[in-house]
């Protein structure tokens, strides 16, 4: 006789908060399948809505220069009371948040790297075959910075729109774009794999591309529990380390700092590697460190320390000179090929 794993209209309710984007909405679902998985007494329902980041699709995001863009109207339903955690994409979420909410829980990472997306109209394969004068759509100047640095013979253009509406502009047969950066972990998580040409390994990603953030109000308890089965131990320790590097800084999602930390469960050992670029590419301030976490000592600790010293390397090496520049001249204006 089957046995009905349906939680009861009367058990205990989660209920769960999310944008309303197809790529948000996938994300939501598989922390929901993680958390029934975990509790399958606990029925759980997800609240969706929009953001101001979703409802502005004609702005460059670095004119705002602010990562609350995507997070804001969740955390007033969150301290509404009105839902009792909230999904993020890790990369969206400030790294100071507000007093009264926490980060909970880090789930695994899908692959952080870049990937190229080419028009189905050329055959190149990688950046470094693209002619002189290509067009390359991103609305990341963190992705522009480091692409001028590295191909100068390239020229960058603003796009903004979900994926599924980035990659309706590349594929139009009237399209100014040759090519898309876009996230892996994106085209992965919505099945569109097949269409990345290139994963980008020369680019460092952005603070948290890849993994999810699970936002909670700090005195809840019971929510605490529950989200606690969703932590992926080398995602958070190596997520952590990045986001204190970007909070020393003062950095966000409209700053071209890039961070790669990874985590080597057998050694116990964290290293990280950050990048802070001009967004025209001409300067740039690189710097990286390693520990070895001791078990004695709390892990999260650690790995924000670890964040810590690098963003003090970097800011000895002039990094404060670059954001600070950028500060004074919008990216937006910088960026002559988005206008």
């Amino acid at each position: 006789m089957p046995v009905n794993t349906t939680p009861s209209p009367t058990a205990e309710l989660l209920r769960v908060g999310s944008r309303d984007s197809k790529l948000a909405l996938i994300q939501t679902e598989l922390v929901v399948a993680a958390i029934r998985q975990a509790h399958p007494a606990l029925r759980v329902e997800i609240e969706t809505m929009k953001t101001i980041g979703d409802k502005i699709q004609d702005v460059a995001l670095s004119k705002f220069g602010d990562k609350g863009l995507f997070t804001k109207e969740l955390e007033v339903a969150l301290e509404a009371g009105l839902i009792d955690l909230v999904v993020h994409s890790l990369k969206d979420m400030p790294t100071t948040l507000p007093d009264n909410m926490t980060l909970a829980a880090i789930t695994e990472r899908e692959d952080p790297r870049d990937a190229l997306i080419m028009a189905p109209r050329h055959s190149y394969k990688t950046l470094e075959e693209m002619p002189s004068g290509s067009v390359i759509g991103t609305g990341s100047v963190r992705r522009v910075a480091q692409l001028r640095r590295l191909y100068p013979m390239l020229k960058f253009m603003d796009i903004r729109g979900n994926l599924n509406t980035r990659l309706a502009k590349l594929d139009a047969e009237d399209s100014p774009f040759d090519a898309l950066i876009l996230a892996v972990a994106g085209m992965t998580r919505l099945g569109l794999e097949s269409r990345i040409t290139q994963r980008i390994d020369s680019v460092l990603h952005a603070v948290g591309q890849g993994a999810l953030g699970i936002e909670i109000r700090s005195d809840d308890q019971r929510t605490a529990r529950i989200a606690a089965t969703l932590n992926h131990r080398a995602t958070r320790l190596a997520c952590l380390a990045e986001r204190e590097l970007m909070r020393v800084l003062e950095g966000g999602c409209s700053v071209p700092i890039g961070a790669v930390a990874q985590w080597d469960d057998s050694k116990r050992h964290l290293e990280m590697q950050a990048i802070v670029v001009s967004p025209d590419g001409e300067h740039a301030v690189e710097a990286s460190s390693d520990i070895t976490v001791d078990l004695e000592e709390d892990e999260d600790t650690q790995a924000r320390a670890l964040g810590n010293t690098v963003a003090a390397m970097m800011r000895e090496r002039g990094a404060e000179r670059i954001l600070h520049s950028i500060e004074r001249t919008p990216p937006a204006a910088v960026d002559s090929a988005s206008r």
